[in-house]
């Protein structure tokens, strides 16, 4: 359900912007029948929710029998997001959400019909629960029933037995670091995100950290004998964790308990996101150029937010095409020579080398029928040029650090600029090559690999073997001073061509929604100035968020990150042809 849900929940007219992501399993307190107590199951659920940033779906439904209800209630409870509104209680909110889902798409009915059946059938009747509850649990059956006839839910000691039919509000946040608490840095979370988006999510609260000091256990109750807890150190301002079992550990507990022992780990820090110093950076070429950005929660362009540096690699020497990639670069070029315009011969023009003999044939017979304007033509032979521009705006952010198979993610962008631009070096069309990566929007690293008006030479190739890991990605500003740059290209066509492997992301408020709606407003931009923006990425998450950005055509996924360098001059063929 995972792809079938995103476009289904659009495709209903649900907020583009939303992540369609996996709930986490939750205890919810209401009462259990007698077995379920007995055998300690069922105490906790995934529910459905919704939030500003993210729609949450059970990871999986087996509450029914009948596999066919199972995949209805994923159905209806992605329509009913669709629907979902703001500020409200929430089973009123619930209620009218069913009822314009109802409304708007009837074909639902029978199906919300039969789920409400089979649902009821799983809940308690009231006549088995105390006065309180009976009266909470006879409302809920009334509102699934009859959405808009409840106004309010009656007040019991326990909480309601979970509506499987409805979404909930969003789930609490973690309570805030304490001031006293020494900051986390942030990791990029493009290497971190390109797993699957149905990896099992937790629930989490915060605790003081067992000194280990007291070995008795009490008060002792049996059930606790089916269920454990172990605490496991994790410095979050490591790259890696100290306890290689952390995750398989982490799998098994349904809640996560976080808590600070004031003690280091014995572990060594892999990043350092200072900025290297004058003499050690990339040779600056412009500086100060200030971009505006997009709050999306103001719905404001706010300007002069951003400052953003075109820098040169200070140790890019010249260098020739590496050896492993002089085989493909050869078929590459191959194949775009193929496609590039020869000469080819124009009749019947006013001016030319030669006679055009068909033209005059009609010309002589047309005189001699008595027309005076029959004159004879020429044939005039022109070279058809391609009338195209190209800039490729690369993700150089920390997150290219990590490894796919035998290589980093670095390495494989390297050897895709690499034949990329041997194959356009085939085809004679204008393209240049640009990095980005940023820290905090006062300092936003633009790298000049090729310009325009600059041959694709040994210079070039030294500049793209000079390209290393940077910051994180404030994509938004990348995209308009890239823009900028192609809009000044006088070509019939002119594509911006982004080469990314995760979300926009950066150290301070850049994160989810901010930074995702702000490059989504910058990719607007390009297009009102007539640029054809597209996206090439290795970040497997990301058919959940691009086609917001770029529309669903305006985008590719590289399942394989090693198949890049091959895969990325063909995509320019077909998104050029014609």
């Amino acid at each position: 359900m995972e792809r079938l849900a995103g476009v289904l929940f659009r495709a209903l007219g649900g907020d583009p912007g939303l992540r369609v992501a996996a709930a986490a399993d939750e205890t919810h307190g209401a009462r259990r029948r007698w077995l379920a107590r007995l055998a300690h199951v069922d105490d906790t659920v995934a529910l459905a929710r919704r939030d500003a940033e993210t729609l949450r779906l059970p990871p999986e439904i087996a509450c029914f029998s009948v596999p066919a209800l199972n995949r209805d209630l994923y159905l209806w409870l992605i329509a009913q997001a669709a629907e979902m509104t703001n500020g409200g209680e929430w089973i009123v909110l619930c209620q009218l959400a069913t009822a314009r889902t109802l409304a708007r798409y009837p074909g639902f009915r029978p199906r919300y019909e039969r789920l409400v059946a089979a649902t009821l059938a799983l809940r308690i009747a009231p006549e088995k629960l105390p006065a309180d509850e009976a009266a909470a649990e006879a409302a809920i059956r009334i509102a699934l029933a009859q959405p808009g006839a409840v106004s309010a839910l009656p007040a019991a000691r326990r909480p309601p037995q979970p509506v499987l039919l409805w979404l909930y509000p969003g789930p609490a946040a973690i309570p805030a670091t304490r001031p006293t608490d020494t900051p986390e840095p942030h990791g990029d979370s493009g290497a971190a995100e390109r797993g699957d988006a149905s990896a099992r999510r937790h629930q989490a609260r915060r605790e003081d950290m067992a000194d280990g000091r007291n070995p008795l256990i009490l008060p002792f109750r049996a059930e606790s004998l089916l269920s454990f807890a172990e605490y496991v150190k994790v410095n979050r301002g490591l790259d890696e964790d100290p306890d290689p079992d952390a995750g398989r550990l982490a799998d098994d507990l349904d809640e996560l308990a976080i808590a600070r022992d004031g003690k280091r780990a014995a572990s060594k820090v892999r990043f350092d996101l200072d900025l290297p110093s004058a003499a050690q950076d990339d040779l600056p070429l412009r500086e100060g150029i200030l971009l505006p950005e997009w709050d999306w929660k103001k719905q404001v362009l706010l300007k002069d937010q951003c400052r953003l540096t075109e820098f040169d690699p200070r140790d890019a020497q010249p260098c020739a095409l590496p050896a492993r990639l002089a085989a493909p670069a050869r078929r590459l070029r191959r194949q775009f020579e193929a496609i590039v315009p020869g000469r080819r011969w124009l009749k019947n023009q006013p001016q030319g080398s030669e006679l055009d003999v068909d033209a005059c044939v009609r010309a002589a017979a047309d005189r001699r029928a008595g027309s005076r304007h029959a004159e004879p033509a020429y044939l005039s032979c022109e070279r058809q040029e391609r009338d195209m521009a190209c800039l490729l705006l690369a993700d150089l952010s920390l997150s290219t650090d990590a490894w796919v198979g035998a290589a980093r993610v670095i390495d494989v962008i390297r050897d895709s600029l690499m034949l990329f631009s041997e194959a356009l070096a085939a085809t004679g069309d204008r393209f240049a090559l640009y990095g980005f990566s940023s820290r905090r929007r006062d300092h936003i690293r633009f790298s000049r690999i090729k310009a325009f008006g600059e041959a694709y030479a040994d210079p070039v190739r030294g500049r793209i073997a000079a390209l290393k890991p940077g910051y994180y990605t404030r994509m938004g500003a990348a995209v308009r001073h890239a823009s900028a740059i192609l809009a000044e290209e006088r070509t019939a066509v002119r594509v911006l061509l982004i080469l990314s492997d995760g979300k926009p992301n950066d150290l301070d408020h850049y994160e989810g929604r901010y930074g995702i709606e702000d490059t989504r407003a910058s990719l607007g931009d390009a297009r009102r100035r007539g640029l054809k923006p597209f996206c090439v990425t290795i970040d497997k998450a990301g058919a959940g968020y691009l086609p917001h950005l770029f529309g669903v055509d305006g985008y590719t996924v590289v399942r394989r990150p090693e198949d890049l360098p091959s895969r990325l001059p063909e995509l320019y063929s077909r998104l050029t042809a014609g």
